[in-house]
């Protein structure tokens, strides 16, 4: 990661090149790193790439190139050559100027608000005939770190998510409810709506089993005996009603949907997650179904027998690709050609979107992107899909119309459940008001759960793991938590206000000093870095990087009750740092940092 330290040598480097070979090198040819621990020195510049450019063997080139450097640099104090690598030492006051900059400044590392275009990421995007569960918390977590991610970054970003209300899932769980329900409602039996619709969702998946199985010991053919399923005509028929415009199916249709809506909501606020807009499918089809329209009249797309509508992309490496069913009615990827060209309507200025899906969706939006391409959409390039893998159990896939599912309510409260038991039975919390006891079990237990989900890259599948994710020792949020409330507890002790703090210039920093000061200085490239990548794991693991020296450094060395009061106030202006970078990059992950536990 480059620190701040590191662009000023950066274009100290390119400048003092310039000046001693009379050749300037690309930006890309510096390569600036961490000396290694066995050798003298901060930071050491690769000169292998430059020594072509300078007509010198490496270390000679890494020999004339320090010397200049320490000449010019009032900043630079030494420097020594190891073959082809120039490894420089920087002076204790350059150290601490960087330093100064960083501490008591809430925002450290961030860009200027709107600074950079504005940026659409849709995440959750969930189906209304089922509660969230596991993967929707994967989902949202990592689609809304990217938000702020990019935020921090400095672009403008529109929090999305397009609400898939329409189709044959929603069809499925309002054709059980008419035949088994019985006309209970959430108010009725006390459940969430998305779960009670989400229950008759599994109904009719057993229903639909059952069907194909008696058909098939009669001897039907399996495929033959899903299109003759009673239940799943039943649901094709009420999806052609819906489409139709039917009243009574309409109304029954709203009426399920808002359960699940009002379910929704409620899960949403548990996570921690706010959308600035909605899109419904059953908005955006239409416009779909005009796009895909126009292209059969351009003579973009074919017409099959049936009147269903394709796409032929084989030229281009993929297939043919349905995109509107032989009886009018929409596909997935009818309404997704609506939502793209929508939304950049209706965001003038939009530079790109992102869409939070995970990977098993790859062929779908590869498919969508070049079919915008070839309906001539100016934005068909400024579209990135966030591909992420899997959350797994250890029995396997989940499968939500088996049922076989993590669901999201349950496990936000088992985690919050496990945070209080742990603070209850430490005693640290007696004193706690209720309320108090409570916002610290959401906070640790959410906060391990976002952690333990976001510091995998995003393209890495995962196996769950609750107890670890939780655990007070290693790479878990509870550990980055309880050492940044040790922080505050040094700085609160102390009675010091961080921006006050004045310590010498040339104090000297040892060892330890310098890699707590190196990660609060790399801190603004690698938000860069992750808003550049759409990987807030980047930020994860760097907050942990940081705080575990912090944790060793504590041990070592004394703060607040170190006797030298010049050195005192440099250790102090590194504690406060170090807790307002972490706390920083933690609220980047959605993760709130407790002021005790």
């Amino acid at each position: 990661m480059i620190h701040l330290l590191d662009a000023r040598l950066h274009h100290a480097v390119l400048d003092t090149f310039e000046a001693t070979f009379g050749k300037r090198p690309s930006d890309a040819q510096i390569q600036i790193q961490t000396t290694r621990a066995e050798f003298e020195g901060d930071r050491t510049v690769v000169v292998f790439p430059l020594a072509g450019m300078a007509g010198a063997p490496p270390h000679v080139a890494a020999e004339q190139l320090g010397e200049a450097l320490v000449a010019s640099q009032d900043w630079i104090s030494a420097y020594s050559v190891v073959k082809g690598f120039l490894n420089l030492t920087l002076t204790h006051q350059s150290w601490s100027e960087a330093l100064h900059d960083a501490v008591g400044a809430p925002s450290w590392g961030f860009a200027p608000p709107s600074s950079k275009p504005k940026v659409m990421v849709e995440y959750s995007s969930p189906n209304t005939n089922k509660p969230l569960h596991l993967g929707h918390l994967r989902n949202n977590f990592l689609g809304y770190s990217v938000s702020r991610i990019l935020e921090a970054a400095g672009h403008d970003v529109v929090k999305v998510q397009i609400i898939n209300d329409r189709g044959i899932h929603i069809c499925k769980s309002m054709v059980a409810w008419q035949n088994l329900g019985n006309g209970e409602t959430p108010s009725s039996t006390g459940e969430k709506g998305d779960k009670l619709v989400g229950r008759y969702y599994v109904a009719f998946d057993k229903a639909f089993k059952a069907e194909v199985a008696e058909a098939v010991a009669q001897g039907m053919d399996p495929k033959e005996a899903e299109a003759a399923s009673p239940i799943m005509q039943e649901a094709r028929a009420m999806l052609q009603r819906w489409e139709d415009g039917d009243p009574e199916v309409v109304n029954l249709w709203k009426t399920m949907n808002g359960w699940v809506y009002e379910g929704f909501n409620a899960t949403y606020d548990a996570m921690g997650v706010t959308f600035d807009k909605l899109y419904y499918e059953s908005d955006t089809y239409l416009l779909g179904k005009k796009h895909v329209e126009d292209g059969l009249a351009q003579g973009l797309f074919f017409q099959k027998d049936d009147g269903s509508i394709w796409v032929d992309l084989t030229e281009d490496g993929l297939d043919e690709k349905l995109l509107l069913r032989g009886d009018g009615t929409a596909v997935y990827m009818t309404q997704d050609i609506g939502t793209a060209i929508l939304r950049f309507d209706d965001h003038p200025g939009l530079d790109r979107q992102v869409y939070t899906v995970g990977n098993e969706q790859e062929y779908h939006f590869k498919v969508l992107f070049l079919i915008l391409k070839k309906l001539g959409f100016a934005q068909a390039d400024a579209n990135h899909h966030l591909s992420y893998g899997m959350v797994e159990l250890p029995e396997g896939k989940m499968k939500s119309r088996e049922g076989t599912v993590v669901d999201a309510d349950d496990l936000l409260l088992e985690m919050r459940s496990t945070a209080r038991a742990i603070s209850d039975e430490l005693g640290k919390v007696d004193d706690f008001k209720e309320e108090d006891k409570a916002l610290l079990a959401q906070q640790v237990g959410h906060g391990a759960l976002k952690y333990f989900l976001l510091k995998v890259a995003p393209a890495k599948s995962m196996m769950f793991d609750p107890k670890s994710s939780i655990d007070f020792f290693g790479n878990t949020a509870p550990f980055i938590q309880f050492n940044v409330v040790r922080c505050k507890s040094i700085l609160r002790q102390a009675n010091v206000v961080p921006s006050e703090l004045t310590w010498a210039p040339d104090t000297p920093l040892d060892a330890e000093e310098r890699a707590l000061a190196a990660g609060v200085l790399a801190f603004p490239s690698v938000v860069e870095e992750a808003a550049a990548g759409y990987d807030p794991s980047l930020i994860a693991n760097h907050c942990y990087d940081l705080i575990k020296a912090f944790s060793s450094f504590y041990q070592d060395h004394p703060i607040a009750k170190e006797e030298d009061n010049n050195l005192r106030q440099l250790r102090l202006a590194l504690c406060a740092a170090v807790s307002t970078t972490v706390s920083n990059g933690m609220g980047l992950l959605g993760i709130d940092m407790p002021e005790r536990m």
